[in-house]
């Protein structure tokens, strides 16, 4: 009787020691990088080039999957209702995380709890940019004035509702005192080229992918909205220069998946991320004030001041 009982007391001695095996393993087939924005923009250069290290570093496949729409609200619902095995991720940002929540209330999923916010990767500032051969404004000042003066509000294109760039814009109504006609766009990429031609003259969006075309002339970048002028375009000034101290508001992004990932996917993930974005310049291609990755644990996604706009202006 003793003997015949012996195995099914040694399995499930054994079950803990297979289940750590199989952890350890990961990723042992193709992990998915879930981006809230199209093809182009800098969400996607970012989950790309941290898609191409991981693949490398991981030796195992890892590919960006692109699921724009309701301001970064679709794609992490999907995140979040994904099982918390570590092949599907999420670059998270503020969009779906901070500033759209407020604004879909029925988007089906807890920005906090329904996420493992596994490492910080940077932001960017939100730069107030304009063509110039439809507005001559050269700064904020001037871009105000030239506002009041129009007969009708003038059109100001965002990276999507609920976006950074979306908030920001309202944020500046209120403080200038002006009224303009948000003409949201699934993404940054859509929204260069309409820019580039006027279809819309004036835009709030992140900042990187504007700055060659603010060097050739072809854009002008009135402000940004960060604290302290941008290396990676010097001769832009702040919104604080330009007389509007509040209109502070960063786009951050990080790697997060569904809630419960295991320990040992998050080290990897976290011993990893830092390495990736360093060295392949992420600060140039993608995103101005990259920041060290938390080394250990989850991290909790920060309140944006954009975000608390949303909240107290209800």
């Amino acid at each position: 009787m003793r003997r015949r009982q012996l195995p099914l007391l040694v399995a499930p001695l054994c079950l803990p020691a297979v289940q750590a095996r199989a952890q350890a393993a990961w990723p042992s087939r193709p992990v998915r990088i879930v981006v809230s924005f199209p093809p182009g923009g800098s969400s996607d250069i970012t989950a790309r080039v941290m898609a191409e290290h991981y693949s490398t570093a991981l030796n195992q496949r890892f590919v960006v999957d692109n699921r724009p729409g309701a301001g970064g609200t679709l794609s992490a619902l999907h995140v979040a209702q994904q099982p918390a095995d570590g092949y599907t991720l999420f670059l998270s940002n503020s969009a779906p995380i901070t500033t759209s929540p407020p604004l879909y209330p029925q988007a089906g999923y807890d920005p906090i709890r329904s996420f493992t916010h596994v490492t910080y990767i940077g932001a960017a500032p939100v730069a107030i940019v304009t063509n110039p051969r439809f507005i001559p404004a050269t700064d904020l000042p001037s871009l105000v004035a030239w506002m009041k003066a129009q007969r009708d509000p003038a059109s100001f294109g965002s990276s999507g509702t609920g976006s950074v760039g979306h908030i920001l814009g309202e944020m500046f109504q209120r403080a200038a005192g002006v009224q303009l006609t948000h003409v949201p766009y699934r993404g940054s990429a859509p929204l260069l080229p309409d820019l580039l031609n006027g279809q819309v003259p004036l835009a709030f969006d992140t900042m990187p992918q504007y700055v060659e075309h603010f060097a050739a002339g072809r854009l002008r970048g009135i402000a940004i909205s960060a604290p302290a002028r941008n290396p990676m375009a010097p001769s832009v000034p702040t919104t604080t220069e330009g007389g509007f101290p509040s209109l502070i508001a960063l786009n951050w992004v990080g790697i997060s998946g569904p809630a419960n990932l295991p320990p040992a996917v998050v080290e990897k993930l976290n011993a990893e991320t830092w390495p990736g974005c360093a060295p392949r310049s992420c600060s140039g291609a993608c995103w101005s004030t990259p920041s060290r990755p938390r080394p250990s644990g989850p991290w909790s996604s920060p309140l944006s001041p954009s975000a608390m706009w949303i909240r107290s202006a209800g």
